[in-house]
């Protein structure tokens, strides 16, 4: 015997349950200023004891808004992006608004094109876009959009349509930390070079170096993982020509401090490490590792902010980049 399916309820229960006809309720919950404040208050608490849901599809057909973001990803799981994604799901909602999520496979054009269909066809009213490649803003730039657009790219500062971090100002704060210690021998472990945030943090710290005329090494492209700074850190451990190393992210950090610990090298009485983004772990290392904390979930409400302002046509919205923050912990010190 099949159990019994329970119904969710609807429209006509809520106005059943509230005494007025289904078009007062659809006027409701589309704040419409006709309805009296005992009316409004009375559907609302129906509403809130039997759980009712408005079907959203049903909603974009009577109004033309589906009240719906559409939110692109390349497929990462990287904690800047997700964090960012949080935060954006939270203040959409808060706005009233629900957001679908597409991550493309690639950084492709066609890549693009088609995860941009998917969320099209679900009549999305904005659309941002959180993708850290080069490639994907290039192919992006060649698509004709019918919908407002805020994307996460630090490349396109004080761009009314774009939201992001001063990576070049953060690697500028840890690289300069390191000098005013008395480090001049810095080495920069980067991020992949296609990475828009890889770029600008490498841009960042050969500044920070030139300005103080240091011999300027050549930075060692990573991928991101503490495997590769635990590999790196150990090739490095064949030169002990520096005294340094600016990590362009946590994790790399990690695999280096690891090699160096291994190795026999006191931390940061040989060498002084620093890393970027400030993770959950980060004030966990052993040493607690110095970083450049980026506020992702600031990043993720400012977006939707922007995106909000675009749909209802106000422009008082503060769209300068988000200034990231020097943590000064354990990793560093000046050079014996």
């Amino acid at each position: 015997m099949e159990p019994t399916r329970v119904r969710a309820p609807s429209i006509r229960d809520v106005a059943r349950l509230a005494g007025v006809s289904y078009q007062t309720v659809s006027r409701v919950l589309n704040d419409s200023p006709s309805i009296k404040p005992s009316t409004r208050q009375r559907v609302l608490q129906v509403i809130d004891e039997i759980g009712y849901r408005p079907n959203q599809a049903a909603r974009a057909l009577v109004t033309s808004k589906s009240r719906t973001i559409g939110v692109l990803t390349s497929t990462t799981a990287h904690y800047g992006p997700t964090t960012s994604l949080r935060a954006i799901e939270d203040a959409a909602r808060a706005a009233g608004y629900v957001v679908s999520t597409t991550s493309m496979v690639t950084g492709d054009p066609g890549s693009v094109t088609e995860s941009l269909e998917h969320l099209m066809a679900q009549a999305v009213e904005g659309i941002v876009v959180i993708a850290p490649q080069v490639r994907v803003f290039d192919a992006f730039r060649e698509l004709a959009l019918t919908v407002p657009l805020v994307t996460l790219d630090s490349t396109a500062a004080d761009s009314p349509r774009s939201m992001a971090v001063d990576q070049v100002a953060g690697a500028r704060l840890a690289t300069r930390h390191l000098i005013e210690l008395g480090h001049e021998e810095i080495i920069h472990l980067a991020g992949p070079r296609d990475w828009i945030e890889a770029e600008a943090r490498m841009h960042g710290f050969l500044v920070e170096v030139r300005d103080a005329d240091l011999r300027t090494h050549p930075p060692i492209l990573g991928d991101w993982t503490a495997d590769t700074g635990y590999r790196v850190g150990h090739e490095l451990l064949g030169y002990r020509d520096f005294t340094a190393v600016f990590a362009a992210n946590d994790q790399m950090a990690l695999g280096l401090i690891h090699a160096f610990l291994e190795a026999g090298l006191d931390v940061p009485g040989d060498v002084s490490v620093a890393g970027f983004d400030d993770i959950p772990e980060a004030s966990h290392y052993w040493p607690p590792l110095t970083t450049v904390r980026q506020d992702f979930a600031e990043l993720g409400r400012r977006a939707v902010a922007l995106l909000l302002s675009q749909l209802e046509g106000t422009t008082e919205v503060d769209h300068r980049q988000v200034t990231p923050e020097l943590v000064l912990r354990s990793s560093t010190a000046p050079p014996r």
